[in-house]
């Protein structure tokens, strides 16, 4: 591991794709706060996770966000977010292309906000984040495209960066990776995956469905390393 240089902010749902950004984040020498948000979804076990996830990695900083974006809220508008049903599906094969009702109406883009308000607080312009354009959902806040367009905006947007004393970068290290990839990547840095949530309707034991998107996808790269997945599916 690199030696610590700088701050950084990791966005931290408690999921496989950002326990593995913020040990790619540490390994790269970075000293890591993370951030997670209590937005008024239905799958909210995944804060319990994105706490040991945290403590497991060593994150002095792990900070709370409660926002809502509930039908409770005024806002909903995706099965994460209200009473719609999750979709369910067989295998992994037929996830359609189409954008999911599990999208979040503008989740990254708030995300994104609170993490750069974040970093300036502390003094960095370096904010890490899990999204990824293979093996995902489709949703369209996870595309190289928008990444490269919200960096921009957020470089004019800071005083830190328009005075010239620091630039904001966001990091996507996953945003071109297979599940697989992704998986045998956090493997690799000693990642524990028991520790992560990652289904979108777990039952009241924390046990995942197994068959909304984010497990299907979660599961095909399990099998596609050739490990077995260690949380527990109802």
């Amino acid at each position: 591991m690199k030696q610590v240089t700088r701050q950084a902010v990791v966005l931290l749902s408690g999921g496989l794709d950002s326990a593995t950004v913020l040990a790619i984040a540490r390994s790269e020498g970075f000293a890591p706060s993370a951030l997670s948000f209590r937005y008024g979804q239905r799958h909210a076990i995944e804060l319990a996770a994105a706490e040991r996830v945290a403590k497991s990695q060593g994150v002095s900083r792990h900070v709370m966000v409660d926002i809502n974006l509930s039908a409770t809220g005024g806002f909903g508008g995706s099965a994460l977010t209200s009473d719609l049903a999750v979709p369910k599906h067989a295998s992994a094969d037929d996830i359609g292309s189409d954008i999911p009702i599990t999208y979040v109406p503008a989740r990254n883009t708030i995300f994104l906000s609170f993490a750069l308000a974040f970093a300036e607080t502390i003094g960095t312009g370096d904010i890490f984040i899990g999204v990824n354009a293979l093996d995902y959902s489709g949703y369209p806040d996870c595309r190289p495209e928008y990444i490269a367009a919200w960096q921009a905006m957020a470089n004019l947007a800071t005083k830190a960066a328009v005075q010239g004393r620091q630039s904001v970068t966001v990091h996507t290290p996953l945003i071109q990776l297979t599940k697989a990839q992704i998986i045998r990547r956090g493997l690799d840095l000693g990642v524990d995956y028991s520790l992560t949530s990652s289904c979108y309707d777990p039952d009241p034991s924390g046990a995942a469905c197994g068959r909304c998107d984010s497990c299907l996808l979660r599961l095909k790269g399990f099998a596609e390393c050739g490990v077995k997945d260690p949380i527990a599916y109802a």
